[in-house]
């Protein structure tokens, strides 16, 4: 009795001491706090930032291709650019070799004065006067009829070409038909009197 008495006793210290050395080391220790919402708002974070790199690089990229395209449609909106002053041009010239065509060039009449010498030469001895009015007169006509045909062709041409071509502002389609009609009408006129449709050569009894 007394022997288990003294085991009990024994154990009951052995117990007291471990609990005590449990609580003081508890105590030692201190509180521990739980670091799982901490880690994980670290590991939030951490991702938001790499999102927040990732949308950086996406952005810069974007804002590269974005450079590079506005360079691209820079580039390219220059020859669209150049082709509109080109064809402006055209469609000015077109109009004036119209107006050119309908009164008259500096060429045609250096031409017109040419024949007329070189018919005066011809029909200086015994030319009659049908052929002096042929030679004189008849073939500076149609000398300078074919000069302004020609200006009226190129203006007629130039102005089809013109609006053949598509995207072209409505200002410059305005000149291109003013153009067109213009060469159109000094084709006419110039192809008459070449051919003597609208006024024939004076006979030598009129």
């Amino acid at each position: 009795m007394d022997t288990r008495t003294t085991t009990e006793k024994k154990t009951g210290e052995s117990a007291e001491s471990a609990t005590s050395a449990e609580a003081a080391g508890t105590a030692a220790i201190g509180p521990v706090e739980d670091t799982t919402p901490d880690l994980l708002d670290k590991g939030d974070k951490g991702d938001k930032g790499n999102q927040v790199d990732q949308v950086g690089e996406a952005a810069g990229a974007t804002g590269d291709d974005a450079f590079d395209e506005d360079g691209e449609e820079l580039s390219s909106e220059t020859a669209p650019a150049s082709a509109g002053i080109g064809g402006a041009a055209a469609a000015v010239v077109s109009a004036a070799l119209g107006v050119v065509a309908l009164t008259g060039t500096w060429t045609g009449k250096v031409v017109s004065e040419r024949e007329t010498l070189v018919g005066q030469i011809k029909t200086s001895g015994s030319g009659t006067p049908a052929q002096q009015i042929s030679e004189i007169y008849g073939d500076a006509w149609h000398s300078t009829a074919l000069v302004n045909g020609v200006f009226a062709f190129v203006a007629l041409f130039v102005a089809v070409l013109v609006l053949i071509l598509p995207g072209r502002p409505a200002w410059v389609r305005a000149v291109a038909v003013a153009g067109a009609v213009l060469g159109g009408l000094g084709l006419l006129l110039s192809v008459g009197t070449y051919f003597d449709l609208f006024l024939s050569l004076p006979t030598a009894g009129s």
